[in-house]
């Protein structure tokens, strides 16, 4: 017998959706029966189901693997309370452009057993609220239900249509018990609609006149500036990226980055930026602003020259579903980050380079010797301790984890995947762990703290699935983030679906960001040298957590915590050594100075 659940397995499957990351409910009977009849007909699934016990978990993980491998993935969660369930990881597969397919079932609509599957429990009437899709619905690209088996299908399409189509993001689809219960005829499931019918929109392209004008004016400025963040969210986006900056000699840096847009060993990358006062804007007379949703703070003193020129190139170039966002602009251009590059730098290879050689060669010098500066504060900042000489400063316990990755994998740290929520140190990760190779470094590109966790194991089980090639999958986060992500939920998933990680976690008892966000606001205030504790922000020294011996009870973890600054190397070669040989999951609880 066939169901409309089977025509929604189906229609994944045949739409390339390879992995749906679930959390069961009452409203589920009709799938649990098909995913048996598969097993039954076809020893396997039609799509590879990953049972997650945390709803946050689980669109976590579905965001960590559709970064991985660029396709989406589906994500089954249990009516209302499912869908509530979810919390910010919703928030962030939007904020993120991440393509997920979200399906809730809903309760039954008949409630005396006129159709298969109604009401037959109570809490089917307590789940049955006024409109379940409210609840997400305005962090969705779109939302539709599904009323019948008959045209499941062309609905489930549609919605990866507009998921994997930019700006890309998730989807929210949802159906009545008694719809998905539905017997379908096997004819039915035998009618393949044609994949290649529902393509994606194709990448908008730079206008002619937006490409000579921008060319035009990157090759005449005296100090010209990139801005980006989320460009390369298309690794092949990365070298068109390089080949424009190196053409030109313009510096570019990054402002709270989602993904790796530029190596970071090139040599007119500037580095990483979250807030404050930002470097080479000043100078700047021609920025061009790629793919990023906040290229500067204006409260923190950053203005461009009044006689700067300003360009914007994104995908949602007015960030409209933002409640405020505005940049004073020369020109505003929605269009893809590949595309547009793709263009530029045919542009400039059409150019005659003979007429600015000097000019190119003058913005070298003064990009090295910017650059030099950069990298020599990064290395001194790693030679620093924590104030009591015994503990490492964050720069100093990076570099340690950077140099033991190093040596510790077969391609020195090359095929590395790295994913970063540490929120205040997110900066200082990219900077010093200095990744090169594209995406190899993702953060959510939300707010969300405690994606990371369920993102690790999605990461690792994507790379699995697009052969990467990835030797080894490192999250970095902090005590606080940790407890957000469900570790428990967290790591019980990678162990039962084998999607080991190093996780490392950044310890300064509590949440920094917090007191930051007040210190900007009272810096003089009573609060302003008040430690973490007493602000409620803070854990405090004699509450710490357990935070490794979680994952090592909840996944049979590898766990160990470290405080001295001189251990630090060892520990993280040794974690490094059973994620990799024994293929289980290593956690290291690094304490660092405490807020």
């Amino acid at each position: 017998m066939y169901t409309t659940a089977s025509v929604f397995f189906k229609t994944l499957a045949d739409a390339g959706v390879t992995h749906a990351f679930v959390n069961w409910g009452s409203d589920h009977s009709a799938f649990l029966e098909d995913i048996n009849r598969q097993r039954t007909e076809l020893g396997r699934t039609l799509v590879e189901i990953v049972t997650c016990p945390s709803e946050y978990v689980a669109l976590s993980a579905a965001h960590g693997y559709a970064q991985v491998t660029g396709n989406p993935a589906a994500v089954i969660v249990h009516v209302d309370v499912g869908t509530q369930a979810l919390a910010g990881a919703v928030h962030n597969v939007d904020r993120g452009q991440a393509p997920v397919l979200i399906f809730a079932g809903s309760s039954p609509f008949t409630a005396n057993g006129e159709l298969r599957a109604s009401k037959n429990e109570f809490i089917m009437w307590i789940q049955d609220v006024p409109d379940q899709p409210a609840i997400v619905r305005q962090y969705m690209r779109f939302t539709a239900q599904i009323q019948s088996g008959k045209n499941a299908a062309k609905v489930i399409m549609r919605a990866l249509q507009i998921a994997t189509s930019q700006p890309k993001g998730p989807v929210y689809l949802w159906a009545r018990r008694e719809v998905t219960d539905e017997e379908v005829d096997e004819a039915l499931m035998n009618t393949t609609g044609p994949r290649s019918k529902w393509p994606a929109i194709a990448p908008p392209a730079l206008t002619p006149q937006a490409i000579e004008t921008i060319t035009k004016a990157l090759i005449q400025a005296e100090s010209p500036l990139i801005i980006t963040a989320n460009a390369g969210r298309n690794p092949a986006a990365v070298p068109l990226l390089a080949e424009l900056s190196s053409a030109l000699a313009i510096g570019v840096i990054s402002c709270a980055p989602s993904s790796l847009a530029l190596p970071s060993s090139h040599p007119h990358h500037l580095g990483y930026y979250f807030g404050g006062k930002l470097p080479y804007l000043a100078d700047a007379d021609v920025v061009l602003l790629l793919d990023v949703d906040v290229p500067w703070v204006d409260t923190d003193g950053n203005t461009p020259r009044k006689d700067a020129r300003v360009f914007v190139i994104d995908n949602d170039p007015l960030k409209r579903t933002f409640g405020w966002s505005h940049v004073d602009a020369d020109m505003v251009c929605s269009a893809d980050a590949e595309t547009a590059l793709r263009q530029l730098v045919e542009a400039v290879r059409a150019s005659d380079a003979s007429a600015y050689t000097t000019r190119v060669h003058a913005r070298q010098q003064t990009l090295a010797a910017s650059r030099s500066a950069f990298r020599s504060h990064l290395a001194h900042a790693e030679t620093l301790l924590a104030p009591d000489n015994v503990k490492p400063s964050v720069p100093f316990l990076l570099a340690a984890l950077r140099d033991a990755v190093v040596s510790r994998t077969p391609t020195t740290g090359k095929k590395v995947l790295w994913l970063n929520e540490a929120a205040s140190a997110s900066g200082l990760i990219w900077n010093h762990i200095g990744a090169d190779t594209p995406g190899s470094m993702f953060m959510s590109g939300g707010t969300s703290l405690g994606w990371v966790l369920g993102a690790s194991v999605g990461a690792s089980l994507g790379s699995r699935v697009a052969e990467t090639g990835v030797e080894l999958v490192v999250s970095l986060t902090g005590d606080g983030n940790y407890l957000f992500g469900a570790p428990a939920a967290t790591f019980w998933v990678a162990r039962r679906y084998d999607t080991p990680f190093l996780m490392i976690i950044l310890n300064n008892h509590g949440w920094f960001s917090p007191k930051y966000s007040m210190r900007a606001v009272y810096p003089t205030g009573l609060g302003s040298s008040a430690e973490g504790e007493k602000l409620s922000v803070g854990f405090g020294q004699e509450h710490n957590a357990d935070y490794a011996g979680v994952a090592a009870a909840a996944g049979g973890a590898w766990a160990k915590q470290v405080s001295r600054a001189d251990e630090l190397r060892g520990v993280f070669e040794e974690a490094i050594e059973v994620v990799m040989k024994e293929r289980r999951c290593a956690v290291v609880e690094c304490i660092i100075e405490s807020i």
